[in-house]
């Protein structure tokens, strides 16, 4: 554990690539099994761009963990 006189990072976000929708689902589902996902719902979100399949969870610091297949 590394401790200095630095600030905290807030509001992390850690992305982490699938190669199948599935396994997204599979992530998401693990998590909120645990304890609410925080973050909504495993799925498409064209917003972002077409074939976008992802699920967003808040770890314990409250961090946003992402799993996403952008499908391409």
């Amino acid at each position: 554990m590394l401790i200095d006189e630095r600030p905290l990072t807030e509001h992390v976000h850690l992305a982490f690539a699938a190669r199948e929708d599935a396994t997204v689902r599979a992530f998401h589902a693990t998590r909120a099994r645990r304890r609410p996902p925080g973050q909504g719902w495993s799925g498409g979100r064209a917003v972002y761009h077409p074939g976008y399949y992802g699920a967003f969870v808040l770890d314990p610091d409250g961090h946003n963990v992402e799993v996403v297949n952008h499908n391409r």
